[in-house]
């Protein structure tokens, strides 16, 4: 092992965005140290650049031309006075070459060595190392040779992670498809289309072990999390400790960090990295890949072991030496990523603009909480955009408590009571997930979403759609009655001769509700009354709030009117410690143009046509793909909404398209045909 002499390092650039952006330039303030932010013009409000001393732009929005562009990135640290570069998480994170050219530009390279980059960032060569290692690993196989009693197999990119260039296999025929597929995926995504093949263990847990190392020989490992709770093999919801081991006991985590360590020696690591496992009830384990960088729920590790991991980073790559005991876990974490996605429509990512995120109890950010309570992480504010270009994640939620069942349910509490505003979420399901008895049990595993529909986890976990389109009027009326004058004074809305019903129409999804109430000399009278409701009474009202007694029990509503500006029409956001819902405010004329065949493939968000799968007079069936998309950096199929004949194809590929675009037309086969 070589020894690095110490180096102060002075001002650093991170060669990433967003939330992880903002997190390292945060550790860099603590220790007196300049940032320099780098952006894309997709990016160049975003608060990372605010948040940085002084920011460099990279002309363009692909990642390709932009935070993938090591030698922009190189030559935007020189000529901003950088003298280290820190890669964060993904894009160049875990590129040997990069950190080989940072280092031969003369730069500080905060993260581990080139070599070390290069055998653990291919997952065929890792396995191999990490084998001769004595680490338990899966076998990997050939595609060309996969038999039926290998079945269900995971295709998997060899570069890169985040359940990009990933596929489930669970027939032979669809081999060759799904490595194709993946190939493309991880060739966008990480620039190496290499994938690989091996047995998938349909369920198991994920749980992984963080280690930090010096140049000096000193290699910690800072306690296990688990991140079983996946979609699309991207986590969703991570803890530290993890319940597993916890439940097996300690001689698991023994061997575990034991593990952890041989990894990290196996190659003579320096700086952060995570060894994943793929681990099973028994205590048995298999290593899944070692991330050469930090991770997206590193801030677990940090709060139960109240060690900066970012800052160690900085200190390592100066060369100085880990000092003191290995830390030990104390107390429990949890992370709830929230997304702005659908789960119950496939995960699909959804695009726009921050109008309000709140949530309520967070005592720090970017930064261990001083005592137990709630960090937020996040690289938006109020304004930012969601857009197609990136990830869309909005924060990073950790909750920081004694025990893990108050972790669990603090986490919860500031989910569905916070604001979040402007574009569809996973909040509902983050909430429902984190309060699930599996969970609560410490018992769910990477097959969590596969047996638990989203859809069904979430029933009645929002606000009722009748009681907050009630809500939502009753506020609409209060702010209209504010804005009225009568004879120079404002309006209570009274009268000695009965009102008509007021009436306001909204949309949540494909349902449209329609409310019809007025407050008359006996108070609040309701046309239909909500769903398992039998008396309500208003207490009061204004645009911004209303309270109501249900059922004799009074309720607290908060009601925001958000218009984003970029004609999605508006929208009201009512949110309330029941739960939350946003309602689309519905025209009362509806624009004919705006009415679409029946057939149409509409985009459901903006993105780039990647296939095109058929062609006008084909015939298709209700479900098969038609075209595929891309976007967030992931392939998504766009697919037949009935079966028939294609009738007209609206794109090409390599065509940008706008969510809500025409992109093909399928004529219904039963279309016109009389019932029998």
């Amino acid at each position: 092992m070589t020894t690095q002499p110490q180096t102060p390092i002075t001002s650093v650039l991170v060669a990433n965005r967003g939330e992880i952006a903002r997190r390292v330039f945060a550790a860099c303030r603590r220790r007196g140290i300049s940032t320099v932010a780098v952006f894309s013009d997709a990016d160049a409000n975003s608060p990372h650049v605010t948040d940085a001393d002084a920011a460099v732009h990279l002309p363009g929005n692909a990642p390709g031309d932009t935070y993938l562009r090591g030698d922009l990135v190189i030559e935007a640290a020189q000529r901003a006075g950088a003298d280290a570069i820190h890669p964060g998480y993904g894009f160049l994170s875990e590129n040997a070459d990069f950190a080989q050219q940072v280092q031969a530009a003369g730069l500080t390279w905060i993260g581990p060595d080139p070599q070390a980059i290069r055998v653990m960032g291919s997952k065929v060569e890792s396995k191999q190392r990490m084998a001769e290692a004595g680490v338990p690993v899966l076998n990997r196989l050939d595609p060309a040779e996969v038999a039926q009693e290998h079945l269900p197999v995971l295709v998997k990119a060899s570069s890169g992670g985040g359940g990009r260039g990933m596929r489930i296999v669970r027939a032979l025929d669809e081999i060759d498809g799904a490595v194709a597929s993946a190939s493309r995926e991880a060739a966008s995504a990480f620039g190496d289309p290499t994938v690989f093949v091996e047995r998938y263990l349909e369920s198991g847990h994920h749980v992984e072990v963080q280690i930090m190392a010096d140049a000096h020989g000193t290699v910690w490992a800072l306690g296990e999390r688990e991140c079983s709770l996946q979609r699309r093999h991207q986590k969703v919801i991570e803890e530290a400790p993890s319940p597993l081991v916890d439940r097996v006991g300690e001689q698991m985590r023994t061997a575990l960090l034991d593990a952890g360590r041989n990894a990290a020696a196996a190659v003579d690591y320096r700086g952060a990295g995570t060894v994943e496992f793929l681990a099973m009830p028994d205590g048995s384990f298999f290593f899944l890949e070692m991330n050469t960088r930090l991770q997206v729920e590193h801030p677990v590790t940090e709060c139960v072991t109240g060690t900066d991991l970012v800052g160690l980073q900085i200190e390592v790559a100066e060369g100085q030496q880990l000092t003191g005991d290995e830390p030990t876990p104390r107390g429990w974490s949890m992370e709830a990523r929230l997304y702005a996605e659908d789960p119950g429509d496939g995960w699909r990512p959804q695009t726009g603009t921050i109008a309000a995120l709140d949530l309520p109890g967070v005592t720090s950010h970017f930064e261990i909480p001083a005592h137990h309570g709630l960090r937020l992480d996040s690289g938006v504010e109020v304004g930012s955009v969601i857009g197609t270009h990136y990830d869309a994640m909005i924060a990073k939620v950790i909750s920081f408590a004694p025990t893990r069942t108050e972790a669990a349910r603090e986490l919860a509490s500031a989910l569905r009571r916070g604001r979040v505003h402007g574009l569809a979420t996973n909040r509902d399901l983050l909430v429902a997930s984190l309060l699930h008895p599996e969970m609560l049990a410490g018992t769910a595993d990477t097959s969590f979403y596969d047996r638990h529909d989203p859809t069904t986890l979430t029933a009645g976990a929002a606000l009722a759609p009748d009681l907050a389109a009630l809500v939502a009027s009753i506020a609409d009326g209060a702010h209209q009655r504010a804005e009225r004058t009568v004879l120079g004074a404002v309006s209570g809305g009274f009268r000695n001769v009965p009102s008509i019903f007021q009436r306001r129409g909204f949309g949540h999804g494909d349902q449209e509700i329609h409310v019809g109430y007025r407050i008359g000399r006996e108070g609040l009278e309701v046309e239909t009354l909500p769903a398992d409701v039998t008396s309500i009474e208003l207490v009061e009202a204004t645009g911004g709030s209303v309270v109501i007694n249900l059922d004799g029990v009074r309720r607290r509503f908060d009601v925001a009117t958000i218009d984003n500006g970029d004609g999605s029409g508006t929208q009201v956001a009512v949110d309330s410690p029941m739960g939350n819902l946003t309602l689309r405010v519905l025209p009362r004329f509806v624009d004919p143009a705006a009415l679409k065949p029946a057939g149409t493939l509409v985009a459901p968000m903006p993105g780039s046509i990647i296939g095109v799968a058929v062609e006008v007079g084909d015939e298709v069936t209700v479900g098969q793909p038609l075209l595929y998309l891309e976007a967030m950096k992931m392939e998504h199929e766009v697919a037949a909404p009935a079966s028939g004949t294609v009738v007209e194809i609206s794109v090409s590929v390599g065509q940008q398209v706008e969510q809500g675009a025409t992109l093909a037309v399928v004529e219904d086969e039963n279309e016109g045909q009389d019932e029998a």
